[in-house]
């Protein structure tokens, strides 16, 4: 059994240190997905602590034999992202996508000098603004693959579609992101 089966097999029995585990084994993950898809630090701080609110709430519901609990998160943050897409729609018709350009966290690495580390910072904001006007199905599916690294399977799951049509929205997503980057004036190297 994974850890993590033994983590909800614990929570579900009222331990509260098997949750606080289970938050912190899968915080950043969460995020980060929520960061891809919006673009927007404290919307994402929010909608992560939703999503483990959602998660605490059903958490009775995960069984390890339709998979792991990652991609049943995943799917649960899929959910949600869903439900704050649509809530939101009105929003985003009448914001202009220049005033909101995305705030990209820079990681820090011993390893680069700081010439290289501004050129990625501003490779990832481009990034980030371009992921943004993505269509949702192919945000998401590039997003689970590209950024998250899960495997077909994992995202079919996660995005309950056919494998070939995870593979068409990813193909199609990164065809859409570069025609944009390079709208954008970003170059391959």
């Amino acid at each position: 059994m994974e850890q993590d089966a033994q983590l909800v097999q614990q929570c579900l029995q009222g331990d509260g240190s098997a949750w606080e585990e289970l938050v912190r084994r899968h915080t950043r993950r969460i995020f980060n997905i929520c960061y891809r898809f919006t673009g927007n630090r404290t919307e994402s701080e929010d909608l992560s602590q939703d999503v483990f609110l959602r998660v605490y709430r059903t958490l009775a519901s995960y069984r390890s034999a339709h998979g792991g609990f990652a991609t049943w998160m995943t799917s649960v943050t899929r959910n949600l992202l869903i439900d704050h897409y649509r809530r939101t729609k009105r929003d985003r018709i009448t914001d202009s996508l220049d005033d909101k350009m995305p705030v990209v966290e820079n990681k820090e690495s011993a390893g680069r000098r700081p010439d290289e580390q501004a050129l990625l910072g501003e490779l990832s904001s481009q990034v980030q603004s371009a992921l943004t006007r993505l269509s949702p199905e192919l945000r998401e599916a590039v997003i689970l693959r590209d950024l998250q690294q899960l495997e077909y399977g994992e995202i079919q799951r996660v995005l309950a579609v056919p494998e070939g049509t995870v593979k068409s929205r990813i193909n199609r997503g990164r065809i859409e992101l570069a025609r944009v980057l390079q709208q954008m004036g970003v170059r391959p190297s």
